[in-house]
């Protein structure tokens, strides 16, 4: 029979639907091999023999641009303007392990054909060389591809937990009671599954501003609505890009990026936040009392990124590097300086006390500048700290002390020492020998020397008289 026109499925726009054109028919014998034509359109549509059935058929050649295949198909004894199959959209982009629905609606001569089987396949692949080969038998799909239309004219189907191994051209076909009753919905619906990549700058130095971008590599079909992660806490901020106008340390963190209602999240990239040092301070280990010949630790602490280098200084002068500093017995004001590309900063100085007992203990002889004196002034000096608290002093060879106090006095000649006490022990000094003259002998001293004086005056007023009567006489 003679078909005035014939339709064939013209494709439009990724996101279009499939629509129905009527062009001109020719009549032709179903060639053995169809001529291989390229384009996004069908480039043929013809009415012929079929060498099969001889029966009148349309013929419909249509090659994919992106695909370059064709194909051909025939549908006997009815108007090509009866049969066909629209999906909507004609391209999906689906976010990984999200579910996909794809609409489609088909039609047929319905009150001359009854449907028999309807399934989807991919990229026309054929389990024979007679059948295209349906989805629902494919193990990688049974369990996530579910059949939502009917046998009338909805063909809608859904597909859960997509991957990139399920990005095909996806086909819905159907088939009727009549001989040559069957038709595939060229070209189909290309499905594209993308993940997520988060796009943020390596580093950034507190108080920048910050874009973090979170990219697929389609457009999602479905309006997404997509939310942000640090550190897994999900972020009040929505949209695909997330601007943080003066960041802050605290932000830095792994940050990701997802769709509300989807349970994909892309991998964390990290933000790495720099920074100068804060105000360093120095602890110190250890017990509140440092003994002398104790190890004493210094530690010195601040927030930096990145670390600071860290040096040492007791008043103006340059010791060591690094956080940790030891010393033993070395009591003075100690600081530390810490550095990085940000800034530097020194801490408040600390005063280390190193305590010790009495050492180098001596006495001294105090000199009165009195001509005569009952007793000898003595002076205990010792080098401790905390200074020494008590003093006692001793005679030689006797075991009780005849004085304390820092200063003596010694009535009597001998050998002397002391003994300086502070809460970390005591030491003695060497004796020294002191001579103390007797009373006894100092007056008789004196009474000798009175009377000397006196005959020596005698004796000058003797002479002093004589010689005056001398000079009398001559007169």
């Amino acid at each position: 029979m003679t078909l005035g026109t014939a339709a064939f499925l013209k494709a439009r726009s990724p996101t279009s639907t499939r629509s129905v054109t009527a062009l001109p028919t020719r009549r032709c014998r179903i060639p053995d091999e169809p001529p291989i034509v390229t384009g996004s359109r069908p480039r043929g549509i013809w009415t012929g023999t079929s060498q099969i059935t001889h029966k009148t058929c349309l013929i419909v050649l249509f090659t994919d641009k992106l695909h370059f295949h064709h194909d051909y198909f025939c549908v006997s004894g009815v108007s090509a303007a009866e049969w066909g199959v629209n999906y909507s959209p004609s391209h999906l982009c689906a976010l990984q392990d999200s579910t996909v629905t794809i609409g489609c609606i088909y039609k047929y001569p319905s009150t001359k054909y009854q449907i028999m089987k309807v399934f989807w396949n991919i990229d026309q692949v054929k389990h024979d060389d007679r059948e295209f080969a349906d989805l629902f038998n494919n193990s990688e799909y049974s369990q996530r591809l579910q059949y939502l239309g009917d046998k009338q004219q909805n063909c809608t189907v859904r597909l859960s937990h997509v991957t990139k191994k399920d990005e095909h051209q996806y086909y819905f076909r159907f088939t009727t009671n009549g001989t040559g009753g069957r038709w595939i919905g060229i070209p189909g619906v290309r499905l594209s599954v993308t993940d997520l990549q988060l796009v943020s700058p390596e580093r950034v130095t507190e108080g920048d501003s910050v874009r973090l971008t979170c990219n697929s590599s389609c457009k999602l079909t479905d309006t997404p609505t997509f939310i942000w992660y640090r550190n897994s806490h999900t972020l009040t901020n929505i949209g695909d890009e997330l601007n943080i106008r003066s960041v802050s340390r605290t932000e830095a963190g792994h940050y990701s990026c997802g769709v509300q209602g989807q349970t994909y999240i892309s991998p964390a990239v990290y933000l790495n936040v720099t920074y100068a040092p804060d105000t360093p301070v120095i602890s110190i280990s250890g017990s509140a009392v440092i003994m002398s010949g104790d190890s004493v630790t210094l530690s010195c602490s601040s927030d930096s990124n990145p670390p600071a280098e860290i040096n040492w200084f007791k008043g103006n002068k340059a010791l060591d590097s690094g956080r940790i500093f030891n010393i033993s017995d070395d009591s003075g004001e100690y600081k530390c300086r810490v550095r990085n590309d940000h800034g530097v900063k020194y801490s408040v100085a600390v005063i280390l006390n190193v305590q010790y007992p009495p050492r180098n203990v001596s006495v001294s002889i105090v000199v009165s500048g009195q001509l005569w004196s009952d007793s000898v002034g003595l002076m205990c000096i010792s080098d401790s700290n905390p200074p020494a608290l008590s003093f006692s002093w001793f005679e030689e060879n006797q075991s009780s002390a005849v004085g304390s106090g820092q200063s003596f006095s010694a009535v009597q000649s001998g050998r002397f020492y002391c003994e300086a006490h502070n809460p970390h022990g005591a030491q003695r000094s060497d004796a020294v020998t002191v001579t103390v003259q007797q009373h006894a002998e100092r007056n008789i001293i004196i009474t000798a020397t009175s009377g000397g004086l006196f005959i020596i005056v005698v004796i000058i007023m003797f002479a002093i008289v004589s010689k005056r009567k001398s000079r009398s006489i001559e007169i």
